[in-house]
């Protein structure tokens, strides 16, 4: 058994799946969708496994799935849905209108083919128009009659990057769906879990809610357990430990963690001789940098550090307690890349860390979350992908790529 077999990050994971945690939630899940009736709707942090979970458990060809990152309004969600399944949706009406005019007289005379005589020349000549005209199509029916007790999911993914407006207008939808034997599952950040029911409320009654959260570090360890049992090769606990620790919850990162370490000692496929990997420092810190370049972030971070253009004034500097001195875009992300690795980072914590950091004046509590929402523009922008999220109203600074976070911990930006 080669080693992308074993560990895979970028793909549904066979012999590393670890599912211990999951029955109780499998079997809810089921259970809803047999019941029918209810949207199922999965609270968890990004990278915490809620997509992996649903497509075992379900298989990926049952689902439909789409994300809402990038929906400006309800029509564009559901040409993703239709596009996948395959269904063309209606655009124009074409009409029509005709008259029918009678055109008459009489000859003299003969018409080859016929004999002499008087000929009638009456006739009628018909008149039409046809006129083309923009429709609405109608979602909900279509929606009904494809996938209506069929036995497919619609799973919409990160349904709280859908505008508030257009939720409710989707939401409204979906309650109908339902109804009427469609099945829905949509995925959305802790923060945002109750954005399906707050877009509808008579969703409420018809929801099923199951709650991830990052993966405890026993959890992870099971990953790199039967994995390297399955390559055969014995790996300190200490390197288990501290990369379950790393992997900040996300199974994924662990899954790149392991690899890695396969990578650098040289365990291509499963061995006939057991191989033994000892506990050294300096091997984890290497394994958790190579796992930092698997996704170049050294651009990204260099905008975010420098932060927005200033107009002539400069910011205010803060001494550190390592007698570096930094302004605020820095010194939040030097915050962020502080213990313990978390991809979920809210305010209260967020403004600990900085004050661990600065050896006397800190920056004030506007300073900082302007900076978060800066930051949060400039990155996404500079990746060209929604990397992180800083939620204003929740006071949330949500890392949704793992890879930027130990970008932020190894890269020695």
């Amino acid at each position: 058994m080669k080693r992308s077999e074993v560990f895979t990050p970028t793909a549904l994971p066979e012999v590393t799946f670890i599912e211990d945690h999951l029955i109780e939630k499998r079997k809810t899940l089921l259970q809803a969708l047999e019941m029918g009736g209810a949207v199922i709707t999965l609270s968890g942090p990004s990278k915490s496994g809620k997509t992996v979970f649903v497509e075992k458990a379900l298989g990926k060809d049952n689902l439909i799935q789409v994300t809402g990152a990038g929906i400006a309004h309800a029509d564009a969600l559901w040409k993703r849905v239709f596009g996948i399944i395959g269904t063309p949706i209606p655009t124009s009406m074409t009409s029509g209108t005709g008259a029918q005019q009678s055109l008459g007289g009489k000859v003299e005379g003969g018409i080859p083919l016929f004999g002499k005589g008087e000929v009638s020349t009456e006739a009628n000549r018909s008149q039409s128009a046809e006129q083309t005209s923009d429709v609405s199509p109608d979602y909900l029916n279509l929606i009904i009659k494809e996938l209506a007790n069929t036995g497919l999911v619609v799973f919409i993914d990160d349904f709280h990057y859908i505008p508030e407006a257009v939720q409710s207008e989707i939401a409204t939808l979906i309650k109908e769906a339902v109804r009427n034997g469609v099945r829905f599952i949509c995925a959305a950040v802790p923060y945002h879990s109750d954005d399906v029911i707050i877009a509808n409320a008579d969703l409420r009654g018809r929801m099923v809610k199951l709650d991830f959260d990052y993966w405890v570090p026993e959890e992870l360890s099971k990953i790199a357990k039967k994995g390297f049992e399955a390559l055969n090769v014995s790996v300190a606990q200490p390197i288990v430990d501290a990369f379950a620790a790393e992997a900040a919850g996300s199974p994924q990162l662990m899954q790149a963690l392991c690899l890695n370490l396969c990578f650098d000692k040289d365990i291509v496929e499963t061995g006939v001789g057991r191989i033994g990997i000892p506990a050294e420092l300096s091997l984890i810190e290497k394994i958790c940098r190579m796992t930092s370049l698997m996704n170049d972030y050294s651009s990204v971070i260099a905008v975010m550090k420098e932060g927005p253009k200033t107009r002539g004034e400069k910011r205010k500097n803060y001494v550190l307690h390592d007698r570096s001195v930094k302004d605020v875009y820095p010194l939040v992300l030097q915050a962020v890349a502080q213990n313990p690795p978390e991809l979920t980072i809210r305010y209260q914590n967020l403004i600990g860390r900085i004050q661990s950091l600065c050896a006397s004046d800190v920056p004030s509590g506007s300073s900082v979350t302007g900076a978060c929402a800066q930051m949060t523009d400039i990155g996404n922008a500079a990746a060209n992908a929604y990397i992180l999220e800083w939620d204003g109203e929740s006071d949330v600074l949500d890392l949704r790529d793992p890879y930027l976070l130990f970008a932020l911990r190894w890269s020695g930006w």
